[in-house]
């Protein structure tokens, strides 16, 4: 594509992740922030100055302005961001409405382990209309595997009370859903009815962040073994065969989304451009922070809010990669029938030592085996050849005798953000995308 092609022209930011504390209550043995390759959160300040938030602010105006947009997400991210305190969160979400003026609307989520939400906190959410996601893998066994608190006691108790409180009508409103996180050694039907029970808008079951050099827990070299797809295979059965619809499941629906014709609004599937950065408390422009499980320094950008423009981030080759569809595939994707459904999978998954990221996922065998379930179970609604089954695991190669026709391919593309935030792109209304049905119920 020609540099002058107005195609190329890069999509702008609509999500904002700030790292509004860096540090956390709870010491996940997954967490990418703290227990893989990039361990740069210990030279950063504990927590977002007044002055970070004041030029990010800047910053985030600015750049909507540019770009003649009127609406953008804020993620109010960490570490544990309620470590910051709720008055400092106010004078945030106060500051950053303050700069981007009366013409530009600024939605916020809070993404917490839930442990240190209280009333006092909602209330603050409830005033300034911060929806608020919150991590949670299951029932106190899940949780307690990977989720305990630097002590080794059990954070369950703590998030429970907590969503106990969201969940009530007064707060409700502002539940914008759970995030899980895939555990093979937890039954993955317990696992999602015991996320249903708190009622949840939306679940997102997120795979283990890992990388070819250092894989993720049960993922075994063998490609004709596919455990994460089995386990979310299950679940998909479990949700879309229930009488009515019980809650959203985040990468499902995405999945279906794109085999019907639509686009995606996460990053882990679908070829829809890049659209979201991160500032750290230090005021960092950094890309997605899920590279940190990749090596260290893999987010960084060289950029700051105090100097830079997010428009010098907008320019960086990395950003300007994940924005380009399908020549953004690594070599070996581009000839598999699952390409613009699967989209790679997540970019920090393909790492490997030596080779950089032209890999396949990691996840590869599993997600071409959960594409192609999810094709043939919807195969009466989507083209004739959504039924094909895959040759191997991993997708069959394309050749003249076999082309690559296995699934039916959304040609639309809408900006993402980020799958470790419950809250998508906020341009939810102007979404070009199939709503599939799931069971008797409606599947948005």
């Amino acid at each position: 594509m020609r540099a002058d092609d107005p195609q190329d022209a890069p999509v702008p930011f609509q999500e904002f992740v700030l790292k509004v504390h860096s540090r956390c209550n709870l010491a996940c043995d997954y967490c990418y922030v703290y227990e893989m390759a990039d361990q740069s959160w210990a030279r950063r300040p504990r927590v977002m100055s007044a002055a970070v938030v004041r030029h990010t602010g800047e910053r985030i105006a600015e750049h909507l302005r540019g770009h003649g947009l009127t609406a953008a997400s804020v993620v109010l991210h960490g570490g544990e961001p309620l470590l910051a305190g709720a008055h400092r969160l106010e004078q945030l979400v106060t500051e950053l409405r303050r700069l981007a003026g009366p013409r530009i609307t600024l939605s916020f989520v809070v993404q917490t382990n839930g442990t240190l939400l209280d009333r006092r906190m909602l209330e603050l959410f409830r005033r300034h209309d911060v929806r608020v996601g919150v991590s949670l893998d299951g029932d106190r066994a899940a949780t307690d595997r990977h989720r305990r608190r630097p002590d080794g006691g059990s954070s369950h108790p703590a998030t429970v009370r907590a969503l106990e409180l969201l969940t009530g009508p007064r707060y409700r409103p502002l539940f914008a859903g759970l995030l899980a996180t895939v555990d093979l050694a937890t039954d993955p039907v317990r696992a999602y009815e015991s996320l249903l029970e708190f009622a949840p808008p939306t679940v997102d079951f997120l795979l283990p962040h890992g990388t070819w050099s250092t894989p993720p827990p049960g993922r075994p070299a063998d490609p004709a073994r596919t455990p994460y797809a089995d386990w979310l295979i299950a679940v998909f059965e479990r949700w879309y065969a229930a009488p009515r619809r019980e809650t959203g499941v985040r990468m499902l629906e995405e999945i279906l989304v794109l085999l019907l014709g639509g686009a995606s609004r996460i990053e882990s599937v679908g070829l829809s451009p890049a659209a979201y950065v991160v500032v750290e408390t230090d005021g960092e422009i950094e890309l997605v922070d899920t590279l940190k499980a990749a090596y260290p320094g893999a987010a960084a950008t060289g950029l700051t809010v105090h100097a830079d423009r997010f428009d010098a981030a907008l320019a960086h080759p990395a950003v300007r990669a994940g924005q380009r569809g399908v020549a953004r595939l690594p070599t070996a994707c581009r000839v598999c029938p699952a390409q613009r459904v699967c989209g790679g999978g997540l970019y920090p998954h393909r790492f490997r030592a030596g080779r950089g990221f032209d890999n396949p996922s990691v996840y590869c065998p599993d997600l071409y085996r959960l594409i192609d379930h999810l094709a043939r179970r919807v195969a009466g609604a989507a083209a004739p050849g959504a039924a094909r089954r895959p040759d191997r695991p991993g997708g069959p190669r394309a050749t003249p005798e076999r082309p690559a026709v296995g699934f039916p391919i959304g040609r639309t593309g809408a900006a993402v953000g980020t799958t470790e935030t419950i809250l998508g792109a906020p341009d939810r209304a102007n979404r070009a995308a199939v709503r599939p049905t799931a069971g008797t119920g409606e599947a948005r």
